[in-house]
C-alpha cells in the first residue's frame, strides 16, 4: 500500500484517523500499532510475521542489554541477528549469483523476496539497542510502545529513519491541536503533490528514455534522461518524507527533517548533509564515529569514509552498481576534503554547477543496475557512442516536458518557500490550508486517471 493511492487515502487512512481520535488516549498506541501491522500486511501478509519477530526480539534484547552485566555480549548477539536477517533477505540472491558465476554449473537460485522496508526498520531497531547499550536511552518496558516505534506506518516503508531517542517521550504522551493537525495535513498534501504531479511526470520521461537502446542514445537525450531521473528521485523520496512527516504530525509525532534542498549544494559534501539526512545521521552515529571518524590519522579517516560509503551503497541495493555508486562518492568526498574545500567555498555558482554535474553522473550509476547498460548510458552522456548530440525525438521530449522540468527546478531551488516565509508566513496559514485542499483534490484526480505510480525507495 502506497501513500499516493486511493486505497490508502480513503479506505485506510480515513478510518484509522477516525478510530484513533474516538478511542480514549490510553488505547491510541494500540490502535496505531494494529493499523501499522495491517498497513504492512496489505502487500506482503507473510512478512508481517517477520516484522513482529523483529519487534519482539529487539524489545527483549533492549531489556536484556539494559539489565545484564555483560552488555557487550548481548549487544553483539542483537547486532548479529539483525544484520543476519537483513543480509539473508536482501543479499543472498546477489551473493549466490556472484558466487555462481565463478563455477561452471553456477549456484542454485533461491529467489528470496525482499520484505518492503526491511532496511529502514532494521536500522531503527539497531539504533534503539545500541543507544540502550550506550546508556543514551532508557529501556522501553511496553511492547506495544516499542512495536509502534518500529512499525509506525507513516515512516515504516521508506523512512525517514527515526531514532528511538527522538520519539521516546512521544510514545508515552503526545497531543494534537487543530492547528498542528492542519499543519500535518498541509505537509502531507505538499508531499503528495511532489510525488503525484512532479515525480510521476519526470518518471515517465526517464522510463521512456531509459528504455531506449543505450548504445544509440544521443548525448542530449542521455542528459535529458538523467535530468528527469534527478528530478524523479528527489521529488519521489522527499515527497514521501514530507508525507511521512505530515502523517506523523496528524497523529501527534514530530519526525526530524529528511531533506533540506540538496540540489542547491555547493559541494558534494554539502549535498550529502542535505540529502536523506536520517540515513547520513545513522551512519555517522553508528559506523563512522565508532570507527574513529575524523579524529584519527588522515589515512585512517579515508579508510573510514570508504567503509561508510561502501555500506551506504550496499544499503541501497544488492547490485554492483550500488557498490560502484558508493565508492564513487567516497572518492569524491576524499578529494573534496583534501583539495577542494576552500576553492569551492569561493566559487558559489561554479561550485553548484560542479556539484550537480557530479550528482547527475552519480544518479546515472544509481539508476541503471546492469553494469554494461550503465557504462553505455554514461558513454552516451559524453557522446562516446554513435547517437550524436541531439535529434528530433530529443527536441520533442524537451518541449513536451519543459514546463514540468522548469517547475521542478524552481521548487527544488527553495525559492518558493523563501518567498512564502518572507511575505506570508504564519499570518496567512489559511491560504496554505486552502492550497493543501486544492492540491489534494488535484492529486486524487491524477490518481483516478493515471496508473503510473512507482515509489523508488520501496526496493530499499
Amino acid at each position: 500500500m502506497v501513500f499516493s493511492s486511493i486505497v490508502f487515502l480513503f479506505y485506510f487512512l480515513a478510518p484509522v484517523l477516525v478510530l484513533y481520535y474516538i478511542v480514549p488516549k490510553r488505547f491510541r498506541n494500540i490502535v496505531l500499532f494494529a493499523a501499522s501491522l495491517v498497513f504492512y500486511a496489505w502487500g506482503e501478509p507473510i512478512y508481517v510475521l517477520l516484522m513482529l519477530f523483529s519487534a519482539l526480539f529487539n524489545y527483549v534484547c533492549g531489556i536484556v542489554i539494559g539489565g545484564v552485566k555483560n552488555k557487550k555480549a548481548a549487544l553483539i548477539v542483537n547486532v548479529a541477528v539483525n544484520i543476519g536477517i537483513l543480509v539473508y533477505f536482501k543479499y543472498t540472491n546477489f551473493l549466490l549469483s556472484w558466487v555462481g558465476g565463478l563455477f561452471p554449473n553456477g549456484a542454485p537460485a533461491l529467489n528470496i523476496i525482499l520484505p518492503i522496508g526491511i532496511s529502514f526498520y532494521t536500522f531503527q531497531a539497531l539504533s534503539y539497542t545500541i543507544d540502550v547499550y550506550r546508556g543514551k536511552t532508557k529501556v522501553q518496558k511496553s511492547f506495544i510502545a516499542f512495536g509502534l516505534y518500529l512499525a509506525l506506518f507513516p515512516q515504516l516503508i521508506a523512512g525517514p529513519i527515526v531514532r528511538y531517542s527522538d520519539v521516546a517521550r512521544q510514545l508515552k504522551r503526545r497531543a494534537v491541536t487543530g492547528r498542528s493537525f492542519m499543519m500535518g495535513f498541509s505537509r502531507f498534501c505538499a508531499g503528495l503533490c511532489k510525488k503525484v504531479i512532479i515525480a510521476n511526470g519526470a518518471g515517465k520521461l526517464w522510463t521512456m528514455i531509459s528504455g531506449y537502446d543505450h548504445s544509440g542514445l544521443s548525448a542530449a537525450m542521455a542528459w535529458l534522461g538523467v535530468i528527469a531521473f534527478t528530478i524523479q528521485i528527489y521529488f519521489d523520496f522527499s515527497g514521501y518524507s514530507d508525507m511521512a512527516i505530515g502523517l506523523g504530525r496528524m497523529f501527534g509525532f514530530r519526525f526530524l527533517e529528511n531533506f533540506n534542498y540538496p540540489y542547491i549544494s555547493r559541494s558534494v559534501t554539502e549535498f550529502w548533509r542535505r540529502w536523506h539526512m536520517s540515513l547520513g545521521t545513522w551512519f555517522r552515529e553508528y559506523v563512522y564515529i565508532p570507527l574513529g571518524g575524523n579524529r584519527v590519522s588522515r589515512s585512517r579517516m579515508y579508510f573510514n569514509i570508504f567503509v561508510v560509503w561502501m555500506l551506504t551503497g550496499l544499503w541501497h541495493g544488492a547490485s554492483w552498481n550500488f557498490v560502484i555508486w558508493g565508492l564513487y562518492y567516497a572518492v569524491i568526498l576524499v578529494i573534496e576534503k583534501t583539495f577542494l574545500k576552500k576553492p569551492l567555498s569561493k566559487l558559489p555558482v561554479l561550485s553548484n554547477i560542479y556539484t550537480m554535474f557530479l550528482v547527475m553522473i552519480g544518479w546515472a550509476i544509481f539508476a541503471v543496475e546492469d553494469l554494461g547498460g550503465m557504462l553505455q548510458y554514461i558513454g552516451a552522456m559524453f557522446n562516446f557512442g554513435y547517437g550524436g548530440f541531439g535529434e528530433r525525438d530529443f527536441l520533442y521530449n524537451l518541449t513536451s516536458y519543459s514546463g514540468l522540468l522548469i517547475a521542478a527546478a524552481v521548487i527544488a531551488s527553495g525559492v518558493p518557500k523563501l518567498i512564502y516565509d518572507a511575505l506570508l508566513g504564519r499570518r496567512f496559514e489559511r491560504v496554505k490550508y486552502i492550497a493543501a485542499v486544492l492540491g489534494f483534490v488535484i492529486c486524487v484526480a491524477y490518481l483516478v486517471d493515471d496508473t503510473f505510480n512507482p515509489f523508488l525507495y520501496f526496493r530499499f
